[in-house]
């Protein structure tokens, strides 16, 4: 285990309800592709903050990573509609290019 992953485990550990650690140990899980495990700690971050977009864009990464297309489109969605998908034209941009490239697969 990495000194970054020991210390988003320890942030989650002494910070269950914070959303933050759990994205933060998902990012990098992501980064390591070690998706299956990103799933479960990114789904935690979203769970605990609906409205956490960069939490629904790095679930659609590990979803896709996972082989998970409709759940990546899903999640993708998800940060569509949160506030800041709402409002942030480049966001939007990116997310919906996502989900025609899974389209065109």
């Amino acid at each position: 285990m990495s000194d970054r992953e020991a210390m988003f485990k320890e942030m989650v550990r002494q910070f269950p309800d914070s959303p933050m650690g759990h994205f933060s140990l998902g990012r990098l899980l992501v980064d390591e592709k070690r998706w299956a495990e990103a799933v479960v700690s990114l789904s935690e971050a979203v769970k605990l903050d609906p409205h956490y977009a960069a939490a629904h864009v790095a679930l659609g990464d590990a979803h896709v990573g996972a082989g998970q297309k409709d759940a990546a489109k899903a999640a993708w969605q998800r940060a569509l509609e949160t506030p800041l998908g709402k409002r942030d034209m480049s966001l939007q941009s990116d997310l919906e290019q996502r989900i025609r490239d899974l389209d065109d697969f």
